[in-house]
């Protein structure tokens, strides 16, 4: 086992991890820009390296400095928590080459699944469904030819990225080419690269990913699935685990292809592939995120495992912590317990949606049975505009969905943000929505639902 930690990120998951690391007996670094000087990732590692200022081209993806910091604290492992650099397969070879322990998957694994076209490929391969689609398109032949074979609507998505950058509906042969530029554009501008794919449009699907976890003894398994459905321009907003729409056959069809997968490519550490689910229940495989995911509190709650520190430990080379006596890997559906839901609280606008950066004059987080927050602000806090919006993650558990959503909303209820604007507003109304209540929703009922009237104060 290494001896102490550089966390190449910030906010609430540098939080989380330097808690890990602490409750292990491992010491912690913290790396951060000048608008994060006082952040608490900083006040709480055993040592906190300034890395450059707030652009996080200058500091939080500057990689000559995030391997410095790590030289000069001595540290002898990396945690890329998500965003950033975690899924950056050439900065997981560089911490290699450093002789520092990467807390992540194989870079190769990382560089497959990076690229949408081969991933799909792989899944193909491999026995998973995938939806309709076509290799690289590079001139209008291809999309017209990839047009003809696959049909109408298509999606048009980038083969180096994702969260939506590129992503183009088209449902008529008119549209196709205009928004094929624009989508080469975007990517380019997103991701360095233009190369844009094609799949069938699934009209009105739910979102499910599979929490996956192997180690470097040829152990694979899953942790059951979380549901991603509630999303806003393809940003998750609401996660839940269980799903509430999966009969126990299709989930188990969904689990067994998804550990199938990543013993395929030699997957270790842990990811999460995702699926959408169609109208008459079929599953086809989407992406996979080589990551720990933002929504991972949830599986945690239900299972009772801390993934944090099951990918330090398997990345110290050992096996993973829930094996059957007789060394073989197993899944924890059986010992799933309750209802988990996340609720995503972010510093924005809840009409809008626009950014609201500030100082945070009052705080008060809620508590109690079942209730868990993993937030890096507190009452002075000053939230920076340069990064992602998020303030907290509220997550809550009970026996049951129903009891669940009785204790987010008493969660929400008791949570008071002053300052600065939340969508906390808006968070209230998706879990008081009979249609979220009854489970019947998809990946459009955010869109839906802010096309309707909102209700008066």
């Amino acid at each position: 086992m290494f001896k102490k930690v550089l966390i190449a990120n910030r906010g609430e998951i540098a939080l989380r991890v330097i808690r890990a690391c602490r409750e292990i007996g491992l010491e912690s670094v913290a790396v951060h820009s000048t608008a994060d000087t006082d952040a608490l990732h900083v006040k709480f590692a055993d040592q906190a390296v300034c890395i450059g200022p707030p652009p996080s081209r200058q500091s939080y993806l500057n990689v000559p400095m995030i391997i410095a910091a790590a030289e000069i604290t001595g540290a002898d492992a990396i945690h890329p928590g998500y965003g950033f650099l975690s899924e950056n397969a050439d900065f997981a070879e560089v911490c290699g080459k450093c002789k520092l322990t990467w807390i992540g998957p194989p870079p190769d694994a990382m560089r497959l699944m990076g690229d949408k076209i081969r991933a799909r490929e792989a899944m193909s391969k491999a026995g998973v469904p995938t939806l309709p689609g076509s290799p690289g398109l590079h001139v209008e032949a291809d999309v017209f030819e990839a047009v003809e074979r696959i049909g109408f609507p298509i999606i048009l998505k980038a083969s180096a990225g994702g969260g939506g950058r590129g992503m183009k509906i088209v449902w008529e042969k008119d549209k196709l080419i205009e928004a094929w530029a624009m989508g080469r554009t975007e990517a380019q501008a997103a991701f360095g690269n233009p190369e844009m794919y094609m799949e069938r449009y699934c009209q009105r699907p739910r979102h499910i990913e599979i929490q996956v976890v192997a180690d470097k003894h040829g152990h694979y398994a899953h942790l059951g699935e979380r549901e991603c459905s509630i999303q806003r321009r393809h940003q998750k907003v609401i996660e839940e685990a269980p799903s509430a729409a999966l009969p126990e056959a299709t989930r188990r069809e969904l689990t067994t292809a998804a550990v199938r997968a990543i013993a395929a490519i030699g997957y270790t550490n842990v990811g999460t592939l995702e699926f959408l689910l169609d109208a008459d229940g079929r599953f086809y495989f989407m992406e996979m995120n080589t990551r720990l995911q933002v929504e991972h509190p949830v599986t945690e709650l239900v299972t009772g495992l801390d993934l944090v520190r099951e990918q330090i430990k398997i990345a110290a080379g050992e096996p993973l912590s829930f094996l059957e006596g007789n060394g073989a890997s197993s899944d924890l559906t059986r010992k799933h317990r309750g209802h988990a839901i996340e609720l995503r609280v972010n510093a924005e606008d809840p009409l809008t949606f626009a950014p609201w950066p500030g100082k945070i004059t009052a705080l008060h987080m809620p508590g109690g049975l079942g209730v868990r927050v993993d937030t890096h602000v507190y009452a002075g806090y000053v939230v920076p505009p340069n990064y992602d919006s998020l303030l907290a993650k509220v997550i809550v558990h009970d026996v049951d969905r129903p009891a669940a959503l009785r204790r987010a909303r008493r969660a929400l209820d008791e949570m008071v943000i002053e300052g600065i604007r939340t969508n906390i507003p808006f968070l209230r109304r998706i879990i008081h929505n009979p249609q979220f209540i009854a489970g019947d929703f998809d990946t459009g009922f955010v869109a839906r639902l802010l096309a309707e009237r909102p209700p008066t104060a």
